[in-house]
């Protein structure tokens, strides 16, 4: 599976999705679901988003493929 061929949820560890990351052609894309904004973001950005969650446990990131790819 590639970058664009998928979508990264992060998420409460109660399940309350806050926001969630995608590939697109012109770079990354990060989607606010609480307001539905979308921003451009860099690879280092989505890095200090995930990171800090994982490391403290204050969130769940879940990589979810895209429909269409190959074996989904």
């Amino acid at each position: 599976m590639k970058n664009d061929e998928c979508t990264i949820i992060i998420s409460s560890n109660d399940g309350k999705i806050y926001q969630s990351v995608r590939k697109e052609k012109n770079g990354w894309m990060q989607t606010v679901t609480s307001n539905g904004n979308v921003h451009p973001m860099t690879a280092e950005q989505l890095l200090s988003h995930i990171l800090p969650a994982l490391a403290f446990g204050h969130a769940t990131i879940k990589v979810v493929p895209d429909k269409g790819v190959k074996g989904v």
